[in-house]
């Protein structure tokens, strides 16, 4: 069926496609409120994954020993990455319908207001056509009907014999005039009625046709974007369902490696103390009154033997016996039973071993920016970095110092332990350091660093350590460039992300901030520093162990060494 039916109906029409157009507004209200939706609920579900996150502290980090801790923590993340499952549908929802359909809509109303001018405009110029030829209808009959009167009146006065030729004459003239102007008006009447159907013709199967049709193209073209949106709409839910699924299959799979037996395991070496059993407690016979004295002598000895309490026997009651030590207790945690105590040592050990080694890494890059500066003065003054190194140096010492303290507890408690466990120590591992003054002048070898800028233990940290000073004090490293300056700019060779932040004081060095990306223009020559590029006017050289370089293949085997 066609609009060209509906000529006759031209405001009912004007209607209809006014009323499509407020539907799609309405749906697209629609969908905004169901795009705020999604995002409130990804917001809830945001905030309720963040709220029950683990907090850094130490009894968080006890709790993330057990299976079913790190199940829960497994399923907040998975809740988390589900809730931006839930933002992606929302940011889609408006990028795809919602900002579509407000600028179609926009579209929509021009081109419906300029369809029904036009009509109106066509529907004016019939009417005033029809007018026109009203207009000379009239104005021909009103002739006709004069120059009738005029001959009338001459035929009269031509008959009348009292009536002058003076006067007969006079009414002959007025009867042809009269004629004259009837006949002007007939040729005007046709042709105004030929015109006005020739644009009646043109009105009707033309003008009239073409506006309608294209309001019936308009309207089918507004049908048919909503049934792309309502599809959207359900398409948009259905692109974000596997990465759903494969959050739900997280929590599945974080549900499924709860291990009981594991986790029985862990509260046993959490809480093990290392004492063994009370023994039996001896009888005494008070029965016999000549024992009396010995069985009150024994309970005396009993009562002093409770002063100096031994490590086999607390009484019958050791099951139950409270630790009343809640506090952080002394230093060297002797208020801890044995087990405890050596898991304590162990990790104070730990940690100040992976606070040695940070303080390693700051010597060796400060050295081998010293000896840069030596053989480059140009780059800066070596004695500018003399006072740093000599901080640290005494760093180091405190360091080792309380290394020893803490494992000389060790060794005590383990002793004294009724059975010793193939307990992994690192005792002795900074004993071949030398504790030299670091201001020298040269670069020392090392191994790969175990630990970042930042403390923290990387992937080898299990594999035993050491640490070696570089037995030529003298060896030369490779040497920046003589002409940082005056040469040409260098192309990039690859990118790279700064790990730890970097402060740069240092002539011909470059600030960083952490997870910042910079271009790399020249490689690692074996001193530890990496030459870097912000922009144009900004490089300078950072080190190595502060960035991940990612240098590009076909660059990385066609440099130049300078």
């Amino acid at each position: 069926m066609s609009f060209l039916s509906l000529q006759d109906q031209f405001d009912n029409l004007e209607k209809h496609t006014q009323w499509g157009i407020e539907f799609v507004e309405k749906y697209t209200k629609f969908v905004k409120e169901r795009s705020e939706i999604e995002t409130n609920y990804a917001k809830q579900i945001r905030n309720l994954s963040k709220k029950y996150q683990p907090k850094k502290n130490s009894r968080e980090e006890e709790e993330s020993k057990y299976t079913f801790c790190r199940a829960f923590l497994m399923t907040l993340n998975e809740l988390n990455d589900y809730a931006g499952q839930h933002e992606v549908i929302a940011e889609n929802l408006t990028s795809q319908i919602i900002t579509e359909l407000t600028r179609y809509l926009q579209d929509l109303k021009t081109e419906r207001k300029s369809h029904f001018h036009d009509g109106r405009k066509a529907q004016q110029h019939i009417e005033s056509s029809w007018k026109q030829l009203e207009a000379s209808k009239r104005r021909f009959e009103r002739d006709c009907k004069e120059a009738d009167r005029a001959q009338q009146y001459f035929e009269k006065m031509d008959a009348d014999i009292n009536v002058t030729k003076a006067d007969v004459e006079k009414a002959r003239q007025q009867a042809q005039m009269r004629h004259q102007m009837a006949s002007d008006s007939k040729s005007d009447y046709s042709s105004y009625l030929q015109k006005f159907n020739q644009e009646q013709n043109d009105h009707y199967y033309t003008i009239i046709p073409n506006i309608f049709q294209k309001l019936q193209d308009m309207e089918e073209k507004r049908i048919e974007r909503l049934g792309v949106c309502m599809k959207t709409f359900s398409e948009v839910d259905r692109q974000v369902l596997p990465i759903v699924g494969q959050c739900l299959d997280g929590m599945t799979k974080a549900a499924e490696s709860i291990e009981p037996k594991t986790d029985s395991k862990q509260v046993v070496e959490s809480y093990k103390s290392g004492f063994e059993p009370p023994g039996d407690v001896e009888f005494e016979d008070y029965g016999q009154a000549m024992k009396r004295t010995v069985s009150e002598n024994s309970l005396s000895n009993a009562r002093e033997g409770k002063e100096k309490p031994t490590s086999k026997s607390k009484g019958k009651l050791w099951p139950f016996i409270k630790n009343k030590n809640k506090g952080s207790g002394p230093e060297d945690f002797s208020h801890l039973p044995p087990e405890q105590r050596r898991k304590k040592l162990q990790g104070k050990i730990d940690e100040l071993n992976k606070d040695i080694q940070k303080e390693m890494d700051q010597r060796d890059a400060l050295t081998k920016m010293k000896d840069v500066y030596v053989k480059n003065p140009q780059m800066g003054d070596p004695a500018s970095v003399d006072p740093r190194l000599s901080e640290i140096s005494q760093n180091i010492e405190k360091l080792q110092s309380e290394v020893q303290k803490f494992e000389g507890w060790l060794a005590e408690v383990e002793e004294r332990m009724p059975s010793k466990s193939d307990t992994h120590r690192r005792s002795g591992f900074y004993e071949t350091q030398n504790s030299t003054t670091v201001s020298n002048n040269c670069a020392q070898d090392r191994e790969r660093p175990l630990s970042s800028p930042d403390g923290s233990y990387t992937e080898e940290q299990n594999s035993e350590i050491q640490v070696k000073a570089n037995p030529n004090p003298t060896s030369t490293t490779p040497e920046f460039d003589d002409e940082f300056d005056d040469e040409e700019t260098l192309p990039t060779i690859g990118t790279c992300k700064a790990l730890y932040p970097f402060e740069g004081h240092n002539e011909g060095t470059i600030a960083v901030a952490e997870g910042e990306l910079l271009y790399v223009i020249e490689e690692d020559k074996g001193d530890g520093w990496t030459r870097v590029r912000r922009n144009e006017d900004e490089e300078g050289y950072v080190p190595t162990s502060y960035i991940e370089v990612l240098l590009e293949t076909n660059a990385k085997g066609a440099m130049t060494y300078i």
